[in-house]
Parts: structure tokens; sequence; C-alpha cells
């Protein structure tokens, strides 16, 4: 027997079925799998919203909650079918709700649009995932506290241009991740913020022609404001656009951990080794062991900026009120907040496990005339204007290159013109823990101040 033809919610207008091709085209069922608990909770309070506003009866009321609680319990175990015969998330739940407990279903879309309903479920879509991501930023920051405490006595070197520049603690350079981690927390609660505002009760775009209490829907949901314009509430999809900003600032950040990582795991770095089970091999070359885990990463960040740029793209031209280019937020929306919990997930698991070669990174720390800077600064403490030290310095720098030696290597005939200074400072035999120490103000390496940035981050971020 030939499937019986959908009703669609639309179709008093109509005449004639949709084409096939326009039904696959339009459905949005895969991507409103993910907020189908959000659109039953949406649904429930706007049911008792009517109840409160004498549109519908107690007893109608209570029916519509009883059957849309047991299909919420479905949602909640994963158990509910959506049939892509039925465009939307909207409607597959307002069929199954008629199933249940009958015509009356058919109340529950009173004063409501599937364009503030969408609106909703999205803001609330959102507002859990920016709290997911918080708690998956924490966990990250704690693995790295953790590891940098561990560390915290390791030296290697601090790189500009991805050259060897001074030397720094390797707690610090940690913490210099959590520093960013930290900025990324802070603008998701913004985020958190501009999305936490209630667009239901705008209806199509004008509004709702029923008395429905917005502020009660605002307090059943848990948003602390409602919106202050239809027009804006169902066409504006700025909070997702903010997600993506904050999403591709997370990533970034990654992306760049991620690159440092792959440096250091190379032989010619070899300052760390990946677990075996964060790496993988090479098909042909036996000897090889591939840093995949940061590479696909560092590969996702791409992915995210991408989405940000194509939903500002896609926003641009839109007129007011709502249009259906909207819908193509969705795929992009879900798939990254997936690849945001999953980098930070993957991250905490591989730092937690991440074996550190101190030798090699100290060693990397004494080479190539790392300290130059410190007796150039020696010079300036002891009247030497900085750039004429600088000057002296780079000189000496150029002779123990040619020769193969450290500066304090030298013969004192060639320390030069102003060689008593030079020689003082040779004598004050600056090495690389001299050279830390040295930088002892609050955010420098010297060990204290990273001891002090410790402590502040373990307090920040609780148990550790």
């Amino acid at each position: 027997m030939p499937k019986k033809a959908v009703k669609k919610p639309w179709g008093g207008r109509f005449q004639g079925k949709t084409h096939p091709l326009v039904e696959a085209f339009t459905s949005s069922i895969e991507e409103d799998k993910e907020i189908a608990r959000h659109d039953i909770l949406g649904s429930i309070a706007h049911a008792r919203a009517l109840g409160r506003a004498r549109v519908l009866k107690s007893s109608e009321v209570s029916l519509l909650v009883r059957g849309l609680t047991q299909l919420l319990l479905q949602a909640e175990k994963g158990k509910l079918i959506l049939d892509p015969e039925y465009e939307d998330i909207h409607m597959n739940i307002e069929v199954r709700l008629e199933k249940r407990i009958g015509p009356v279903a058919g109340k529950l879309h009173t004063g409501r649009s599937r364009n503030d309903q969408v609106a909703t479920d999205l803001r609330m879509y959102v507002k859990e995932k920016i709290r997911d991501s918080q708690d998956s930023i924490r966990k990250f920051q704690q693995i790295l506290v953790k590891l940098a405490d561990r560390h915290v006595r390791v030296v290697m070197p601090a790189y500009t241009h991805l050259q060897r520049a001074q030397p720094v603690l390797f707690a610090h350079h940690l913490l210099a991740y959590v520093e960013m981690l930290e900025r990324d927390h802070l603008l998701l609660d913004h985020v958190y913020a501009v999305t936490d505002v209630l667009p239901l009760g705008s209806g199509a775009a004008t509004g709702s022609g029923f008395a429905i209490d917005r502020k009660y829907l605002a307090q059943q949901l848990g948003f602390s404001k409602i919106s202050a314009n239809s027009l804006d509430a169902v066409s504006d999809r700025d909070f997702i656009v903010q997600w993506y900003t904050a999403a591709s600032l997370i990533m970034m950040h990654l992306s760049r951990l991620s690159e440092e990582l792959i440096l250091w795991a190379s032989a010619e770095f070899d300052f760390v080794e990946l677990p075996d089970a964060f790496a993988t091999g090479s098909s042909m070359m036996p000897q090889k062991k591939n840093p995949d885990v940061p590479e696909i990463v560092r590969g996702k960040s791409a992915t995210v900026f991408g989405m940000l740029a194509a939903s500002l793209t896609r926003m641009k031209s839109l007129p007011l009120a709502y249009n259906r280019d909207l819908q193509e937020e969705k795929p992009s929306l879900v798939q990254s907040v997936k690849i945001v919990k999953s980098s930070l997930e993957i991250f905490t698991a591989l730092f937690a496990r991440l074996k550190i070669n101190a030798q090699n990174m100290r060693r990397a720390a004494e080479e190539h005339h790392i300290i130059a800077t410190d007796f150039a600064d020696f010079l300036a403490k002891r009247g030497v204007p900085f750039r004429k030290a600088h000057s002296i310095v780079g000189k000496l720098v150029r002779e123990a290159h040619a020769r193969g030696k450290a500066i304090h290597e030298l013969p004192e005939a060639l320390l030069g013109i102003d060689g008593k200074d030079v020689r003082a400072a040779v004598q004050a035999r600056i090495d690389i823990d001299k050279s830390l120490r040295a930088k002892n103000l609050p955010g420098g390496t010297a060990p204290s101040q990273v001891r002090k940035a410790l402590s502040a981050a373990k307090k920040r971020l609780g148990k550790i």
C-alpha cells in the first residue's frame, strides 16, 4: 500500500503534495535530534502558560503536560524516534503527542510559531553547551596546572620567531595556556549572558495574539530576561555567532598548543614523548610515531573558523524577520559544539599522560648563547646604556659563535674596549638559573613567581 500523505501544519493554503526533493532538501530532522529535549521542555512551559492565560482548561494542560513528559523521558533515554516525513522536531513532537493524548495536542501550538519555538530551543541548547564547555575548559586547565606543578623546576628555552630566546620554566610556559583558557572561560560567560534571553512569545514576527505571561515562561525555562522586540527575537542568531567566536578562540588556543606539541615531540626537539595510546604509526615506515591527535585538533580549528565566517556571511543579507536560511545554523552549531568538547577532552587525557624529557629541555636552554640578554642587562645595571650594552654583547656572541664557545669561555683579550664591565659580567657567572631568578616580578618566570602563579591557579580552579 502507498504511504499515506503527511498532513502539513501549513497545508490549508496549498493544493497537492510537496515534491519529494523539496521534502528532503528542507528537512532539518537530523540536527533537530540535538534539541528534542529542549523543544519538549519549551512545550511543557508553553502549555502551562496557556493555562495561566485561560486559553486552555486545566484538564487540557494536565493532559498536554503528561503526554509531553512521557515524550521527554523517551528523549532523555535516546528512544524518541523522529520521522523525516514530519519535516522537523516540532511536528514530530506534535504528531507523537496527538497519538498519545488525542486531538487536544492540536491546541498546543496556540499563540506560538515555529519561529519563536526554534529560537527558544536553540538558546536553551547553546546555554547548556556553554556550561558544558566551561566545565571541559576547567578540567583541562587543572591537568595543565597539575603537569606544571609536577615539573616546576624544569627549564626550557622560550622562543620568539621560533628561535631560542631566553630561559623559561616549563611550568611558566604551561601556565600561559591556562591564562588563554581562562579568557575563553570568561568570554563564554559573556556569550551565556547574551544567549540568556527568552524569545518565546514573539510569535512568527510581531508577537503572540494571546495574553501569555512571558516572564512566567522565562522563569519556567531558566531565562533571566525576555526579548524586547519580536522581530529581532525570531531572527536573531547573534548568540550563535558569538558562540562561534568563543569556540574559534578556544580552538585557536588549542591549535597553538598543538603546534608546539608537534614540534616538541619531533626528533629535532625531543622535549616530550607522546603516549602510545595517543599516537599512530606509519603504514610504510616502522620507526614512525605520528602526532595525529594534535594534528587533527589543529585541523579542526580551521573547521570552526569556517563556521564563524559562514554564519556571518549567512546573516549579513537577511531582512527582518525570520528566513529559512537560518536553518543552516543548526548543523554547524551542533558540529562546532562536538569539536570543542572532543578537542578539550582528548587534550585533557593526553596531557595527563605526557612524558616530559626534562634533560633535553634544559640542554636546549643552555645552548645558543641564550643568556646573552642577561649579560646586556648586567652591563646596563652598571651604568652602560642598554643600546651600547646590546652592541657589546652582540659582538661577543658573534665571536663566541665563530669559535664554538660560550661567552664566558672567551679569552680576556677578546673582551673589547669595555673589558672591565664585560669581565665583571663573566666573573658573575651568569647562568640560566640566575637568569630565571632575575625575572622576579609578577608575571615573570622566576621560580618564586611561578610558584605564586601555580598557587593562584589552584585556588581559582579548585581541587586538583
